[in-house]
């Protein structure tokens, strides 16, 4: 981290995430920018940009926003260097295994979505005139 601060149209570029939905992030305590500019603009760093980022790689595997703050408040604490005991080490890495079985599990329902949309697709491509039909 280099300490450069942006302002939130530069996060929302290189989030592709909408001013509104990064506010809306910051209203339910998901994200907080690092600091505010003289003229009260809201500034973030990287480290916040990384966070919108979860946050966006969570929202289309259906997580709630609560999962999400659960999920970021357990990383947080992992990274927080700080010192923990092993039992809450251990509690805290089990919650990011859950929701990475939880990731996984839905990565996997929407490849299975997928391949039907494909398959779908296909059907109704090789009903048009001038279409042959895709060979495997």
């Amino acid at each position: 981290m280099d300490g450069k601060h942006m302002q939130i149209g530069e996060v929302a570029a290189r989030t592709e995430l909408s001013l509104r939905t990064i506010r809306h992030y910051e209203e339910a305590g998901l994200v907080v920018p690092s600091a505010r500019s003289q003229g009260g603009f809201r500034l973030y760093t990287d480290n916040d940009v990384a966070r919108l980022m979860v946050i966006r790689r969570m929202k289309p595997l259906g997580f709630t926003l609560d999962q999400m703050r659960d999920l970021l408040d357990a990383t947080d604490r992992l990274d927080a260097g700080g010192e923990l005991g092993p039992d809450e080490r251990e509690a805290l890495l089990q919650r990011v295994r859950e929701y990475e079985r939880s990731a996984a599990e839905q990565v996997e329902r929407l490849r299975v979505q997928l391949a039907r949309a494909e398959d779908f697709a296909a059907t109704l491509r090789a009903r048009l005139p001038g279409h042959e039909p895709a060979r495997p």
